[in-house]
């Protein structure tokens, strides 16, 4: 089974990222390549750019890739895989682009069809697509490029980009009076609780929800990501899971790695429960899932894209399947047993 992963940081999509980017670009593609070859018939091939830094197990086989040449490394490799892995960010359009010209190549890539990824990419287009099938997510509006706030809009609200990743453009507004966002933006009120991404792997017969992590953030009007921890609250963990089911189940996934990004308010009857958004690739979250199994995720997605039901089999411990990002503090004590995925 031969396997192409490309992430756009690490394979050239980007001239210059910022470090921070670079940084979880470069921890997400290390975690899939080694997850990969936990499966022994698999063949993996990653693209890695010039001048681009990666640690690749010793049965991966790197593909250097010129400057300005990545979207056709990636279909030649695509041709010559039987599954391919793009992670990229939805900015621009870069993620839909990048799957459509693996799939218009012939390719097979292990991701969402296309309406599905045309729907996730777009922060607003989810969230009125979760709505419409009774899945709680923020009030909020769209807002066009350079529209200022509009008058009476209940503050602190949360602004984001509608296509953007890892956190790009979001602010939180204790006031009305700052400058509009340059970028078509999602306005919604600010929503108090827990974060906590739910990563779920989606096939034709069902959907295997992974165990939630609880997210960390900086503090202040401008979050940054920081990483995860597994979330050992099982009450918590279950309307966490329930949540993500509902919403993968409501824009009509079939395929491909999703990730659901919630709130879980304090009510324990999860009426204040929120979906923020669907992330439509893998995330920084296969750092810790990767710790969290014995088995890999990529055979477990490639089961769930046949039609099979993916075998996953946790570790017996958790111990360590937190991650963090650079900017984050020291990291965390060991996590609690790791629960059984459902």
């Amino acid at each position: 089974m031969r396997v192409a992963i490309y992430e756009w940081c690490v394979s050239g999509g980007c001239g210059d990222p910022a470090a921070s980017i670079a940084a979880e670009g470069r921890l997400m593609l290390e975690a899939l390549a080694a997850d990969a070859v936990r499966e022994a018939r698999h063949e993996v091939t990653v693209l890695v750019g010039a001048g681009r830094e990666v640690a690749l197990p010793p049965r991966v086989r790197p593909v250097p890739v010129p400057a300005g040449a990545d979207a056709a490394a990636l279909v030649a490799a695509a041709r010559a895989a039987d599954w391919t892995i793009v992670v990229a960010p939805e900015t621009d359009g870069i993620l839909c682009d990048l799957v459509h010209a693996v799939r218009r190549s012939g390719g097979r890539a292990l991701a969402p069809g296309p309406s599905v990824l045309a729907v996730a990419a777009d922060k607003q287009a989810t969230v009125d697509a979760l709505a419409a099938r009774g899945v709680p997510v923020p009030a909020g509006r769209p807002l066009a490029a350079g529209e200022p706030l509009p008058p009476g809009f209940r503050l602190p609200a949360v602004r984001k980009a509608r296509a953007s990743c890892g956190g790009d453009g979001l602010e939180i507004l204790a006031t009305d009076d700052g400058p509009p966002a340059a970028t078509p933006s999602r306005l919604e009120c600010h929503v108090p609780g827990l974060p906590v991404g739910v990563s779920c792997i989606c096939g034709a017969g069902a959907t295997t929800v992974l165990p939630p992590l609880r997210q960390r953030f900086t503090a202040g009007a401008v979050p940054r990501y920081l990483g995860g921890d597994l979330l050992a609250d099982e009450p918590l963990a279950a309307r966490a899971r329930t949540l993500a089911r509902r919403a993968v189940a409501a824009l009509g996934a079939d395929a491909g790695w999703l990730g659901v990004d919630l709130i879980l308010g304090d009510r324990g009857d999860g009426r204040d429960d929120r979906v923020l958004e669907v992330n439509p690739r893998i995330t920084t979250s296969i750092v810790a899932h990767a710790r969290l199994f014995e088995t890999s995720l990529v055979a477990a997605l490639i089961s769930a894209a046949g039609g099979e039901p993916p075998t996953l089999r946790p570790v017996r411990t958790a111990s360590g399947c937190g991650f963090r990002l650079p900017l984050d503090p020291p990291a965390p004590a060991a996590c609690a047993p790791c629960p059984t995925p459902t």
